[in-house]
């Protein structure tokens, strides 16, 4: 019988995390289960070490408990299989595979390994999804001011978006950098680099980018709007369609970018804030390879490891 090991973030789906990752049971209603708060394991890396070599690991939560995943483990232990289980409010990542949130378990490793980072105030961090810059790390800053509040309050973003556009965000000039090639803008709204299509519950800024075959990342600039004509406009980015705009929208792929503006805002970081930010660089990690190969690899090396 196997023993499944369940770590989930008690603050994931607007702090009904805990309540949510027991639903998993019913996929493996003869197994034993144990489950155990993310947050309150004080070295991921030490945990793993005292894991039993036939114990099966299920991470659950959303985008953010999968941030934080990736950026407090060595790449060393991803040589045990991690299944994820999405229970999160946006679940940017599970929108992009196609997957509804609440689905069976499937294996995160490949998804996982060679992620791109990004440099910011000092730190660098893995992100599975995106970075959003601008109206989105404002919409982040705005919602956790609103969970402090009240903390199992839903976040409308959409709603912190509109209200933004309409008179409490104010637009910057900044100056993009997309591998070697520096261009400069005004009035830029928004202005995110992207591993998958989505961030912000569903907002696709760059539907071109595609994580399980490119070795770039895209960044796209929503730039050069009045405010009424922005706030008009910002709607067609969950569909895609902001494109057509094609003098107000650059969209660029490359292996590093930096965007830098001329004032400090809020970033966000797989809808994680990060505040009072002039600038940011994503690299695209230099062993970077498509999905499918990144697979092979993963399973020839779980095929040595088995001798």
């Amino acid at each position: 019988m196997a023993k499944y090991m369940v770590l989930f973030n008690p603050y994931a789906d607007n702090g009904r995390g805990e309540e949510e990752c027991r639903k998993v049971k019913k996929y493996y209603p003869d197994d034993e289960t144990e489950f155990t708060d993310l947050t309150k394991i004080p070295d991921l890396n030490g945990f793993f070490d005292s894991l039993q070599k036939d114990d099966i690991l299920i991470l659950s939560g959303g985008d953010g408990t999968i941030n934080r995943f990736i950026n407090s483990l060595d790449e060393k232990h991803l040589s045990r299989d991690i299944l994820y289980y999405g229970t999160g409010t946006g679940n940017d990542f599970l929108f992009d595979l196609g997957i509804a949130k609440g689905s069976k378990p499937f294996l995160l490793n490949p998804y996982i390994i060679n992620l791109p980072t990004v440099s910011v105030n000092g730190i660098t961090a893995k992100f599975i999804n995106g970075i959003g810059y601008g109206i989105d790390g404002f919409c982040c800053e705005e919602g956790d001011k609103l969970r402090q509040k009240k903390p199992r309050t839903k976040i409308n973003y959409t709603a912190i978006a509109l209200k933004g556009l309409f008179y409490k965000y104010s637009p910057t000039n900044a100056k993009v950098t997309a591998d070697g090639v520096t261009r400069t803008y005004k009035k830029v709204w928004l202005s995110p680099t992207m591993n998958g299509r989505y961030f912000g519950g569903g907002i696709m800024p760059t539907p071109m980018q595609d994580r399980l075959k490119n070795e770039i990342v895209s960044t796209m600039v929503f730039h050069n709007w009045l405010r009424f004509f922005a706030l008009c406009a910002f709607p067609s980015t969950f569909k895609g369609e902001h494109i057509k705009y094609t003098d107000n929208i650059d969209i660029f792929t490359a292996k590093e970018v930096t965007v830098e503006y001329d004032r400090p805002t809020a970033l966000q970081i797989d809808g994680e804030t990060v505040r009072n930010v002039t600038s940011y660089t994503v690299r695209v990690c230099e062993n970077r390879i498509s999905l499918e190969d990144r697979k092979k690899a993963y399973e020839a090396e779980q095929a040595a490891a088995r001798g």
